[in-house]
């Protein structure tokens, strides 16, 4: 009976099996890069994030004191002090007018139409009106009741009607429009329910208006719907 033999080579391929084949040959694994410079990077903009929230968070609390409009005033009308309230509101870099600048804000004029609840800045208003520009004219009117609405406000649209006394003919014959738009610059109820009430109107008709009021032969009839 022959006995093979096994060189010392095959015995140490047999003490270590699967070494050998090519299965079990793997790829040199290369080491890990580490980047430094993107860990810090990425701590950076998280340390900014929370800064810049905490900075929002902080500012947010800081209130200032602003100008708000409390009623309408029309483009180009002055702006009344009685239209100005105080209002504290929180500082968010909008050039809102500062309360204390109340005096000065009365002496301008709405470059746009303001409505109730506006917070007001500088390029809403303006020195000069273009409302009593070239070709505009006041005319004051001296009304009693039933000549102007009891409602009359500031600002108001209204149209101004010739209406003559009694004695003069046909009234439904004779009486006009002079002007379809004026607008109302001010005005102060008497206790009768007339007043005193200052319009603007176009330079042509102003004379004929005045003339008309002398005598008592004006009459305002209110627009509400027209800004």
């Amino acid at each position: 009976m022959r006995i093979s033999e096994k060189t010392p080579q095959d015995a140490r391929a047999a003490a270590r099996p699967g070494l050998s084949g090519p299965a079990s040959r793997k790829l040199p694994v290369p080491p890990r890069e580490r980047k430094p410079a993107l860990a810090a990077l990425a701590v950076l903009l998280i340390l900014g994030g929370a800064l810049a929230t905490t900075l929002l968070v902080m500012r947010s609390g800081d209130r200032v004191s602003a100008v708000q409009i409390t009623q309408q005033v029309g483009a180009g009308q002055r702006i009344p002090a009685s239209a100005l309230r105080e209002v504290q509101i929180a500082d968010t870099g909008i050039d809102y007018v500062a309360y204390r600048y109340k005096d000065e804000v009365a002496k301008t004029y709405a470059a746009v139409t303001l409505l109730p609840g506006t917070l007001l800045t500088q390029q809403m208003t303006s020195n000069s009106s273009d409302q009593v520009g070239p070709g505009k004219a006041k005319v004051g009117l001296s009304l009693k009741a039933g000549q102007m609405p009891g409602d009359l406000r500031w600002s108001e649209i209204v149209q101004v009607v010739y209406v003559p006394t009694a004695g003069r003919g046909s009234v439904a014959a004779q009486q006009k429009v002079l002007t379809t738009a004026a607008r109302v610059e001010s005005i102060s109820s008497g206790r009768s329910g007339g007043g005193l009430v200052t319009i603007v109107v176009d330079t042509t008709i102003a004379p004929t208006i005045a003339q008309y009021a002398s005598s008592g032969e004006i009459a305002l009839i209110s627009l509400p719907g027209v800004k």
